[in-house]
């Protein structure tokens, strides 16, 4: 497997902070809210964490593959491409649209 850049199967993450609490570099960030789920009749009301953005600084990102390791649902996965350089560190910044496996690379 070719680790050229990191890709994030967005149904999978849960948003438990692992991955950027694990990073060594902290190159990842995310944030989330909790929503409250219908419960079945008789079923006490339970709640869960909804991924609102999520984001790899690619001048940061060591390639080391720990978010990966780590991840206890696989919500992040080697992609096969490699991160394009860019003339400005703001254009490494991508957020989750640019992680998705079928996101366009370059």
């Amino acid at each position: 497997m070719i680790h050229g850049s990191i890709d994030l199967i967005e149904e999978r993450c849960t948003s438990c902070m692992i991955c950027a609490r694990e990073c060594p570099t902290w190159c990842i960030t995310l944030t989330s809210h909790q929503e409250q789920t219908v419960p079945a009749p008789g079923a006490r009301p339970r709640t869960h964490n909804v991924l609102d953005t999520f984001s790899i600084d690619w001048s940061l990102c060591m390639y080391c593959g720990v978010c990966i390791e780590q991840c206890p649902t696989d919500a992040l996965v080697w992609g096969g491409a490699h991160v394009p350089s860019a003339d400005r560190l703001v254009d490494l910044l991508h957020d989750r649209e640019q992680l998705a496996p079928d996101a366009p690379r370059g």
